[in-house]
């Protein structure tokens, strides 16, 4: 639900070291509590509380008032060592067992990974239902699909997509029983489809829409995806006329290039900010009570509370990403310092997969290895790398099948570098069942590539 505590630093997730080259942290084995509402079962729309069209909530009745303070940004200490499941294990992980390494060891892998750190907080924000204040100007809602935009090689032309692809994003108003909260989404289909955060709408009672023209529409949860907080909801008696967003490919973007995100920060509907990609595949991870794990893309344009699950465009205006996390910084007692230009977005290419799924089936499924892992470092031909050490292997598993072991250190897949467990799990998680990935991994001080079989996680 929206006002959570959403991520650790990215590529932070652990200190933690190769079990047996240091003591092992404590096994991760399940998701973690349900957040703060843990309101309805999820995955079944039917079940949620009926929405009656011509009923108005109590929230928008209810005059302005304050505000409700942020959530609190997480304080930078670097997490105890713990260790990462890639999937719901079957068991309690195996014992590993004790090899002596020199203690520098430890120091180093809590150094490398404590340098990307930082304190993450999720964006969809908890303050209460504000009609006011709105932009200035209106955009009106002309449907169909929106133009390409075409650079001129000067720089992108944001004025120009900015009046392309407005229409396409909304605001999100959300209740709950836990009270009320907002956040964005971008328009998929011209039925009313929208894609947004799963922490946007979870627990919702009820769900209003605003378009970018400001007509209101209530809306109803289509599917959600913890594992990668995405999810799909449907406008309730969609219009006809409404602009559908086009995505774009997420696996030729490249640090540098420019962005703008567009969305709902702290009711200001239809905001945009601009910037350039800081970084790719930059892992994020929720705190330990949270599943989704994702190698996001990490933007320096001013994202804030309530930008959560709105799209992020590139300068032709496709959409490229979704607006999920930032770091902050803690200014007080209940408060935070807001956008400091450390911004996340989900992947388009995995969006576009998870969204295919949960509009079909209302629920999305997840390749996995089955090895549980933590961060650890590989020592090979006199180099030590960082890496995702696996501790224990669940039988029958596609890693099982493919002879991963214990104590081997996984380096890369598919050619991308795994420096911690997070970064392999959100790589793993881009996949479908049957695809097969190439691992590199050091076992006994030799680098071994290894092809694996991805299956489907179990539930």
């Amino acid at each position: 639900m929206s006002g959570d505590e959403r991520f650790q630093p990215p590529g932070h997730e652990s200190a933690g070291q190769r079990p047996a080259r240091h003591e092992p942290g404590p096994a991760r084995h399940e998701p973690g509590p349900a957040r703060h509402e843990p309101g309805p079962a999820r995955h079944e729309p039917a079940g949620r509380e009926p929405i009656n069209p011509a009923s108005v909530p109590p929230f928008l009745a209810e005059p302005p008032g304050p505000k409700s303070s942020l959530p609190p940004a997480r304080t930078f200490v670097p997490p105890m060592p713990r260790e990462l499941s890639e999937e719901q294990p079957f068991s309690e992980p195996e014992e590993v067992k004790e090899r002596r390494r020199p203690g520098w060891i430890a120091l180093i892998v809590a150094m490398l990974i404590a340098m990307l750190g930082g304190g993450a907080i999720g964006i969809a924000g908890y303050q209460y239902f504000d009609r006011s204040p709105r932009p200035a100007h209106t955009v009106e809602a002309t449907g169909g699909t929106t133009e390409v935009i075409e650079t001129t090689g000067t720089g992108a032309d944001w004025q120009a997509v900015a009046a392309e692809v407005a229409p396409t994003v909304v605001a999100i108003d959300v209740a709950s029983t836990g009270g009320t909260g907002q956040g964005s989404g971008v328009i998929i289909d011209a039925e009313g489809l929208i894609l947004t955060n799963e922490h946007v709408v979870d627990g919702a009672t009820k769900i209003f829409v605003t378009l970018s023209d400001f007509r209101v529409f209530e809306a109803e949860i289509v599917g959600e995806d913890q594992a990668t907080d995405l999810a799909v909801i449907r406008l309730i008696d969609a219009p006809d006329n409404l602009t559908v967003a086009q995505l774009g490919d997420s696996s030729t973007l490249a640090v540098g290039q420019e962005v703008a995100a567009i969305g709902n920060p702290m009711g200001l509907a239809t905001t945009l900010t601009t910037g350039v990609i800081s970084a790719l595949d930059r892992p994020t991870q929720p705190d330990s009570a949270d599943a989704a794990i994702t190698n996001a893309i990490q933007i320096d344009a001013a994202i804030n509370p309530g930008n959560s699950g709105g799209p992020v465009f590139d300068e032709n205006g496709y959409v490229i990403g979704i607006a999920s996390s930032i770091i902050s910084v803690t200014t007080g007692p209940n408060m935070t310092a807001g956008s400091i230009g450390l911004g996340f977005a989900i992947p388009v290419n995995q969006a576009k997969t998870i969204s295919a799924q949960l509009i079909e089936n209302g629920v999305a499924e997840h390749a996995y290895l089955g090895v549980i892992i933590t961060n650890g470092l590989a020592e090979y031909d006199g180099t030590t790398q960082t890496g995702a050490y696996v501790t224990s292997v669940q039988p029958g598993t596609p890693a099982a099948n493919a002879g991963i072991q214990v104590d081997d250190v996984v380096l890369s897949i598919d050619g991308k570098n795994t420096p911690t467990s997070t970064s392999l799990t959100g790589f793993v998680r881009q996949h479908r069942s049957g695809d097969v990935v190439t691992l590199v991994l050091e076992r006994g001080g030799e680098l071994i590539e290894i092809d694996v079989t991805l299956a489907t996680r179990p539930d």
